[in-house]
C-alpha cells in the first residue's frame, strides 16, 4: 500500500453533524491532526479504554495522551483522513487514513524519511456525551510493508488474472 488516501477524505464544509459524529471529527481533526492532548477530558471518560490501530491498549487520559505524543512524534505532519462515518445508537464506526512522515524509528525500524499511511477501521461506543471505548482496528501490515529495511515487502498472494 502507498502512503495516499485510498478514496478522497469527507469534507465538513456546512455539514451538521450528529453530536457523536462531531466527536469523531473533532478526535481526528482538531486533537489527532494538532496533537491536541488538552481536549483528550473533553472527549473521553476518565477510565475509557483504547485499543490502538498501531496494536497498544491502554486505560485512562495519561496513558493515551502518551500515545498520541509517540505517534504525532513520529510521524511528523501527521494527518487522519476521514474516509466513512457510520452512525449507529451509542456507537460510531468508520474507516480512516493515517498518513505522516516517518522521522522516528517505528516497529523497530529506522526513519525513513518518506510519507507513510494505514488504513484504519474504528469502532467508538459513546457513554452520554463521551467516548467509553475505543477500538481501532489499523492495517499495520500494509504499514510494515513501507517502512520495513529488511527487504520484505507486501505480501506473498498474487492474482492469477
Amino acid at each position: 500500500m502507498t502512503a495516499y488516501p485510498p478514496e478522497p477524505p469527507m469534507s465538513f464544509d456546512g455539514v451538521t453533524l450528529t453530536p457523536q459524529k462531531e466527536v469523531v471529527r473533532a478526535f481526528y481533526k482538531d486533537m489527532w491532526d494538532h496533537a491536541d492532548v488538552s481536549l483528550i477530558p473533553k472527549l473521553f471518560h476518565a477510565d475509557f479504554t483504547f485499543r490502538g490501530s498501531l496494536g497498544p491498549v491502554l486505560v485512562g487520559h495519561a496513558q493515551f495522551a502518551d500515545y498520541v505524543r509517540w505517534v504525532t512524534g513520529a510521524l511528523q505532519n501527521y494527518t487522519t483522513d476521514i474516509l466513512v462515518m457510520i452512525e449507529e445508537g451509542n456507537r460510531v464506526a468508520g474507516k480512516v487514513f493515517f498518513h505522516g512522515i516517518q522521522r522516528e524509528a517505528m516497529f523497530g525500524n529506522p526513519p525513513t524519511g518518506k510519507h507513510v499511511g494505514w488504513l484504519g477501521a474504528p469502532i467508538f461506543t459513546f457513554d452520554g456525551a463521551q467516548v467509553r471505548d475505543l477500538f481501532v482496528l489499523g492495517d499495520i501490515y500494509g504499514l510494515l510493508g513501507q517502512i520495513r529495511t529488511d527487504g520484505m515487502q507486501g505480501n506473498e498472494f498474487a492474482t492469477s488474472a
